[in-house]
């Protein structure tokens, strides 16, 4: 595993315990962020990076019963939080890694992601394995339950230029790994960006 795989799994692991009690208002967020991806009953969805699983309740209420429901994330201690929190119900939660997904390709409709990319240690790379297991036109969701503005100013530090969530720098990111951005919203109480899979 490489360092920053290592740094990745030791600053959640160390914090999977309590995060949903630190960020406990962020459930009608997530619920209108997957809103916004028009999912359809039956659409098959990943939630990479999912953390506690905040976003797979919801997931699971858009595609419905007959829909498939993936959870994966890195991290152990946090798909066991998702587990003691019941959200294993909503989805079936792979420990793996983004950038190497058990998936074969475009096996999916869709890709939620929260707070991913300011962890993606090769975001060209790791976007376009995300695209890999999507198919043509389907869509990915990079979502944060903050704005960029509001997440810095809680971290006690600016945003920088090459800030990767900045609209001029993710558009052609997102392009160079096989998405077309269809919108991006970066407001006060929420950040999320959705693209399209090219074909």
């Amino acid at each position: 595993m490489s360092d920053d795989h290592t740094h990745v799994q030791e600053f959640f692991a160390a914090r999977a315990a309590g995060w949903d009690s630190k960020f406990p208002d962020d459930g009608p967020a997530f619920a209108a962020a997957v809103a916004e991806m028009g999912l359809r009953p039956g659409d098959r969805v990943l939630d990479a990076g999912c953390g506690t699983g905040r976003a797979l309740p919801p997931l699971r209420a858009a595609v419905g019963p007959a829909g498939v429901v993936v959870g994966v994330d890195l991290t152990p201690a946090m798909l066991q939080a998702a587990v003691r929190a019941g959200r294993d119900r909503a989805g079936r939660l792979l420990l793996a890694d983004v950038a190497a997904l058990p998936l074969r390709r475009g096996a999916l409709d869709a890709v939620f992601a929260a707070g991913l990319i300011a962890h993606l240690p090769e975001p060209v790379a790791n976007l376009r394995e995300l695209a890999r297991v999507v198919r043509p036109g389907g869509r990915l969701a990079l979502f944060h339950p903050i704005g960029r503005a509001a997440l810095a100013a809680r971290q006690g530090r600016r945003i920088t230029p090459d800030d990767l969530r900045a609209e001029a720098n993710l558009r052609p990111l997102l392009e160079r790994a096989g998405w077309r951005m269809t919108s991006y919203a970066d407001e006060e109480a929420r950040f999320l960006a959705l693209a399209a899979r090219e074909d």
